[in-house]
């Protein structure tokens, strides 16, 4: 296989770039600066200087590939103005990349999108053939559900050989975005409460995703969609596996999603505006047509997540302002806690006086 990768230095990119050159095949990957350049030509790969905004460099780069994986999409922003940019950088890019390889006549397309554009499943495992009623809340989401049923979706009506990977929630080492974040912050006990523990999601180990899309591009049917998803686990529960997995104790408070509605600010400042967005669902796809048409598996849940916690704890500072915010963190949980205490007292005293 001579494949183009676009995101080839995120943190799908990096890992399938890296399976990529170690299983023999020729790796061509897109390349926005200098520090990229040397990121890709360590993997293994021959970096392709562009943007996926330039139409000119994508072309210039799948040249004489016979597939290529776009994984050029963001993690979800942690501002306002971050998610407005990403948002468009993913329609615009995801649009460039596929429509370029389509005109170039490349057999086979691998769109690496994600199961967020299903939105909340409201407490269903759905499967590919699943339709969402509306776009999913926060900018990041809306992106993805643009990208993937205004341009995808139509290019692959107009004959384009598009096959879609779609992972759910996706941690391993390298992560930079909201999963890892909270697994430092679980890690280093800075971690004040668990925020809406009924959140669900699926979760897959990064070296599962990237086998499979792999697959994908080797076995997977052109127009069809492939579900890479794990285990659907509440978050509440999921802290309190890493707590059974490490010796580290949980947060002991929670705040249910009906709860921190009244308390925006601090959710936020917590999680993030964009990740705030989608806490209190569901957002969960079922693998099995990954599992049954591409072969695909996944290792042990237990194993992935240690191997994880590993990387975090070999890649943390001595001292770090994060470490230096634990006692204020826990001051934090302590005010939400109270201010928790009151809503909910507040609501008592309504009720009554009605």
């Amino acid at each position: 296989m001579k494949a183009f990768v676009t995101g080839g230095t995120g943190f799908i990119g990096r890992h399938l770039v890296r399976l990529l050159v170690e299983q023999g095949h020729d790796v061509l990957a897109l390349a926005g600066d200098r520090p990229a350049e040397q990121t890709l030509r360590t993997l293994g790969a021959t970096p392709v200087p562009g943007e996926v905004s330039n139409t000119s460099f994508l072309q210039a780069g799948m040249a004489g590939c016979d597939t290529v994986f776009h994984a050029a999409n963001h993690q979800i922003a942690g501002s306002a103005e971050d998610a407005l940019q990403a948002s468009s950088q993913i329609v615009t890019g995801t649009r460039n990349t596929l429509s370029s390889a389509f005109e170039l006549g490349i057999p086979r397309i691998v769109y690496i999108g994600s199961t967020i554009v299903f939105g909340d499943t409201q407490g269903h495992l759905v499967d590919e053939t699943y339709t969402p009623a509306q776009p999913p809340h926060g900018e990041i989401g809306r992106a993805m559900w643009r990208a993937h049923y205004e341009v995808v979706l139509p290019l692959i009506e107009q004959g384009a050989p598009i096959i879609i990977a779609m992972p759910g929630s996706v941690y391993g080492p390298g992560d930079t975005g909201w999963m890892a974040h909270l697994m430092r912050r679980f890690y280093r006990g800075s971690l004040p409460l668990v925020p809406a523990p009924e959140t669900t999601l699926t979760y897959a180990y990064v070296e599962d995703v990237v086998r499979g899309c792999i697959l994908a591009a080797e076995k997977g049917r052109p127009g069809e969609a492939y579900c890479l998803t794990g285990p659907a686990i509440p978050l509440g529960e999921l802290l309190e596996f890493w707590s059974q997995l490490t010796g580290r104790r949980a947060p002991s408070v929670s705040l249910s999603w009906r709860t921190l509605q009244s308390i925006t600010p601090v959710l936020d400042t917590m999680a993030g505006n964009e990740l705030a967005a989608y806490l209190g669902g569901t957002y969960t796809a079922s693998s099995d047509k990954a599992r049954n048409e591409l072969g695909w598996s996944i290792r042990s849940i237990q194993t992935t997540t240690l191997e994880t916690f590993e990387w975090i704890a070999a890649t943390e500072p001595a001292d770090t302002w994060e470490n230096r915010r634990h006692l204020g963190f826990l001051a934090l949980g302590g005010a939400v806690g109270l201010l928790a205490l009151w809503f909910l007292l507040q609501r008592g005293n309504q009720s009554t006086e009605s």
